[in-house]
């Protein structure tokens, strides 16, 4: 992921004679708003748990609860069979558990203390958007893309984030909810 320096860092630092200390964009984020993190009700995947708890050593950052947002549940024409996966028939999901104030139980001071490859699948592709078929484009909901982005590039392209490991985490997030709902997890 690219880090870009603060454009009063750069000049304090050129005045001191020192490298800029270059933060990463959703630190910068972060500074301005509520970040995804902090907004964002994250679905995990029993894969997800694994990995996580793998790294971690916990389990306890899961829980299965019905999202506070009824859209994370309503029926998407674009994408048809989501709500089949992820959904049970209670109308919960497995997502990640948020600390009292709203934020994720894994954002740090300097952004997700999880390594990229260990993230929940959801997390790893925003800000791709995508339906069951694939990748179908870019947002920057949850970004202030004019700050992190005014030279007019996408969010993907700011975080450093290439379609191919999109494509990579798309396909194994359906193909382990797929998995997950032929055993009744979902």
């Amino acid at each position: 992921m690219s880090a870009v320096a603060d454009p009063g860092v750069v000049a304090l630092a050129s005045h001191l004679g020192t490298e800029p200390i270059v933060q990463h964009p959703c630190a910068r984020c972060a500074r301005v708003q509520r970040t995804c993190c902090q907004r964002a009700e994250i679905l995990v995947t029993d894969g997800d748990v694994g990995r996580i708890a793998h790294h971690t050593g916990r389990r306890d950052f899961a829980e299965f609860r019905a999202p506070l947002d009824p859209a994370y549940v309503a029926f998407d024409e674009d994408d048809p069979n989501w709500s089949r996966l992820t959904v049970r028939a209670d109308g919960t999901r497995h997502m990640l558990v948020r600390r009292v104030d709203g934020d994720c139980t894994f954002l740090g001071a300097a952004g997700c203390t999880l390594p990229t490859e260990v993230r929940p699948l959801v997390c790893r592709l925003y800000p791709f958007v995508y339906t069951e078929l694939g990748i179908t484009g870019i947002e920057g909901e949850y970004c202030p893309t004019s700050l992190l982005a005014p030279d007019g590039r996408d969010m993907a392209a700011v975080l450093g984030i290439p379609v191919e490991d999109a494509r990579r985490w798309h396909g194994a997030l359906y193909a382990e909810l797929r998995e997950e709902s032929r055993h009744g997890a979902a």
